[in-house]
This record gives C-alpha cells, sequence and structure tokens, in this order.
C-alpha cells in the first residue's frame, strides 16, 4: 500500500488506526467521510499544481498515490 494513504488513514483516526481480526482498517463513517475528502483536496492540489501540462495531473495523481495507469 501507498505510504501517502495510511498516513492519511491515520490522520483521520489521529494517530490511533485500528484494524479487524483480518488485519483491515476500521474506521466509523464520519472518518471515512474525512479520509474520502483528505484525498480528494490532496487530489485537487495535485492537479492544480499540474495544472498547465495537459494530462499531466492524472498522471501525477495517479503516481503519487501508488496506482499505474
Amino acid at each position: 500500500m501507498n505510504e501517502r494513504i495510511k498516513q492519511l488513514a491515520e490522520q483521520v483516526a489521529n494517530g490511533m488506526l485500528s484494524y479487524d481480526a483480518e488485519g483491515d482498517w476500521r474506521l466509523s463513517e464520519k472518518e471515512v467521510e474525512k479520509f474520502a475528502e483528505l484525498i480528494v483536496r490532496e487530489c485537487a492540489d495535485i492537479s492544480d499544481a499540474s495544472f498547465h501540462n495537459g494530462s499531466a495531473g492524472y498522471t501525477a495523481i495517479l503516481k503519487h498515490f501508488g496506482i499505474e495507469p
């Protein structure tokens, strides 16, 4: 998993990210909403920074979160 995604989840959980029996994260509905908001804001920042480079924003966002195009 991309380290930045984990950092955002930990930020939402105030550094107290908990896991279920299978090792998956446990987040409340409110925490999931905040997590999504942080990801969208970070994507918007990356896109804004690369606005003048055509599709570079798309590629930059995928690369930032460790996702293959």
